[in-house]
């Protein structure tokens, strides 16, 4: 199937509006990540006690609120989930509070099964994360965000070139980066599943930019006449209607979890819709653009003879 089997789209002449929209994007984020103090952190980094609380009556949200501000938990994080259809529906809440002793945990759940029916309260797990142990785990993610990017850069550099290494990185981070200040502008939770959707991310946004990658080298040797510039935007051009059906196709998929999956994988639904929009537009319009300035800025210093006619 071919969408763009004759694209002729100049991305390489309008690679400035490409690095605009980037750095406004990043700039938002990051404003709101300063402005709220930083990520919201779940309990799996800052420490607490998360409660999964399985209903067999409807219960509403706001009851489960009012209970627990009854015993002096009313600051808790509640989040709501349906359990199966119809007639054998169940409400899930997930209660994340500070940490907690076994007493007090057992006198929330003496409250909530007093409250409504110690026959229609039944608790699926409690998992308690000290903030020490939450300290590392913030610490061994970032390192492990970190790390992949360097084995990245790597490889490619051993794999093609260092110029394509660094424009395979740069777009990881700017993909990232825009996921987290999307996560800090509406002040979405991260916790060890938004991390592994990161990590996502960065598989695929690498990629998609490696298959254009790919192409950019095959036509360099086949078009040595051709401006460099004009190669990039051909091998671009050539490969889009396997990004879009690619990218389209996940979407699709990704959309389906966000809205059917519920709400324990709705975060990392989420940071994956976002990145892979984001990863599609950077293979796209930050990738390749930065391959061809390493390329000008190489040509300008006489590093390498300049391709096909002179540059407009």
């Amino acid at each position: 199937m071919q969408f763009f089997s004759k694209a002729n789209i100049d991305f390489i002449g309008n690679r400035k509006i490409g690095y605009i929209v980037s750095s406004s994007l990043i700039l938002i984020g990051l404003i709101a990540l300063i402005v709220r103090g930083g990520p919201n952190y779940g309990v799996d980094f800052r420490g607490g006690t998360s409660m999964r609380i399985e209903f067999n009556t409807p219960v509403k949200i706001d009851q489960v609120r009012s209970s627990m501000n009854e015993i002096g938990y009313g600051d808790a994080e509640i989040k709501q989930s349906m359990l199966g259809q119809g007639q054998t529906a169940k409400e899930e809440f997930i209660l994340r509070v500070p940490v907690l002793t076994s007493e007090e945990s057992t006198k929330i759940i003496d409250h909530l099964k007093k409250k409504f029916g110690a026959d229609h309260v039944s608790i699926r797990s409690i998992d308690t994360v000290g903030p020490k142990v939450g300290g590392e785990l913030r610490r061994a993610a970032i390192y492990a965000i970190l790390l992949s990017l360097l084995f990245i850069l790597i490889y490619i550099s051993w794999r093609f070139e260092l110029r394509f290494a660094v424009g395979a990185i740069i777009p990881l981070f700017h993909d990232v980066l825009i996921t987290l200040g999307v996560f800090g502008l509406l002040n979405l939770e991260i916790s060890l599943a938004v991390v592994a959707a990161f990590l996502t991310i960065v598989g695929y946004s690498l990629n998609d930019t490696i298959v254009v990658f790919d192409r950019i080298r095959e036509n360099l040797k086949t078009l040595r006449r051709e401006k460099y510039e004009d190669i990039v935007n051909r091998s671009i051009n050539e490969t889009l209607s396997r990004t879009v059906i690619t990218s389209l196709t996940t979407l699709f998929v990704v959309v389906v979890l966000f809205f059917f999956g519920g709400e324990v994988i709705h975060n990392f639904s989420f940071a994956l819709m976002v990145g892979i929009i984001v990863g599609t537009y950077s293979s796209i319009f930050v990738a390749s653009p930065i391959v061809v300035e390493w390329e000008h800025w190489q040509e300008r210093h006489g590093k390498v003879p300049v391709r096909g006619k002179k540059r407009r």
